[in-house]
């Protein structure tokens, strides 16, 4: 190991990691206590890749309780996962939520959202101008490469994480026992990126953000919205997105873990799954259908096309028939689909 790497090692502290592992700790004849690492309650990290001279076998998953990788959307954080996470451990999982670059305990928090200074905010830089696409890869990528010495990996990216989750399948296929897209892009050769499927006419219907946009995305190179508006209808409209049929309270609470700052090239950035890495992994879809960001026609046709591009590994497709952009309000019915996958081979 290099001295960057002991360094990653000693600074990898940003990551929520919930273990339940009493089994394996009662025939060792000791107790491990749930291990919280990190600054927060979900936060992501720069998790320690395997070197160029680990052998393949080396890298490869071993044998034990199953790691659940979750994968946040746009202008979210780890955060947002942390009601499903908490049903995955009390089911005995281990669970990690990550945190893309400057999200999350990484966040930028712009002085003039603060102030809630509109003309400010318009210009103020971004420090997540230039990240993209290869950024996020690399921070997922590293997690699971950890977590995969302890087990079965689990990959789940919701919303905007669906990319990462098409890019780490096929940069580490033989590290992942499965993945899933919860209401999530999964671009093809046909629409492959999130600005793609986006723009394609079965999303026709789907809700935009670009009236509530502060400042030139193109200058800026963050697509920046200003989630703490008091204006009426600029939150009924982020409602109707996010979660329509949320109580307001919670609606409220939801808003106040959003960061006004995604960068333009994440949306941009090509995260089309091969046959031979992608392809061979088993797959799930959480379909919600009442989704007003990613229209459920659109997630339909992302089905359609990822399983005319491997017909001999189809989605497995869970419904949820009423659940908006984020989910059910109770996260109980996705944890015990999230559950399953587990033990779900190929």
């Amino acid at each position: 190991m290099g001295v960057l790497d002991r360094w990653w090692a000693e600074r990898a502290v940003h990551s929520v990691v919930f273990m339940m592992d009493d089994t394996n700790e009662a025939r060792k004849g000791a107790t491990r206590r749930t291990a919280l690492r990190g600054l927060g309650l979900a936060v992501g990290g720069m998790a320690l890749a395997t070197g160029p001279g680990t052998s393949p076998a080396a890298a490869a998953p071993r044998r034990g309780l199953a790691t659940y990788v979750l994968v946040h959307g746009t202008h979210s954080a780890g955060a947002f996962w942390m009601p499903i996470a908490r049903e995955l451990v009390l089911r005995g999982h281990r669970v990690v939520m990550v945190d893309q670059p400057r999200h999350g305990a990484e966040a930028f928090v712009a002085e003039s959202y603060q102030r809630q200074d509109l003309a400010a905010m318009a210009v103020e830089p971004s420090p997540l101008k230039g990240l993209g696409l290869d950024d996020y890869e690399a921070r997922v990528t590293g997690i699971v490469r950890q977590a995969a010495r302890n087990g079965p990996v689990v990959l789940v990216g919701h919303s905007l994480g669906g990319v990462s989750v098409s890019r780490v399948a096929d940069a580490v296929p033989h590290l992942l026992h499965h993945i899933c897209y919860m209401a999530a892009f999964c671009p093809s050769r046909v629409l492959p990126t999130a600005d793609a499927c986006t723009a394609a006419p079965e999303n026709a219907n789907a809700v935009s953000p670009v009236e509530l946009t502060v400042g030139d995305p193109d200058r800026l190179g963050v697509l920046r919205l200003n989630f703490r508006t008091g204006v009426s209808g600029e939150l009924a409209l982020l409602k109707e997105m996010i979660c329509a049929d949320y109580p307001d309270a919670d609606f409220r609470r939801i808003l106040a873990g959003m960061q006004t700052d995604e960068p333009v090239a994440a949306y941009a950035g090509r995260a089309v799954g091969r046959a031979g890495t992608w392809g061979r992994i088993p797959r799930t879809y959480l379909r919600f259908g009442s989704d007003r960001t990613i229209a459920t026609a659109l997630q339909d046709r992302m089905i359609a096309e990822a399983d005319a591009s491997t017909p001999g590994n189809r989605f497995r497709v869970h419904d949820f028939p009423g659940a908006s952009h984020v989910g059910p309000l109770d996260p109980t019915p996705v944890a015990d689909v999230l559950h399953t996958l587990a033990g779900a081979g190929g």
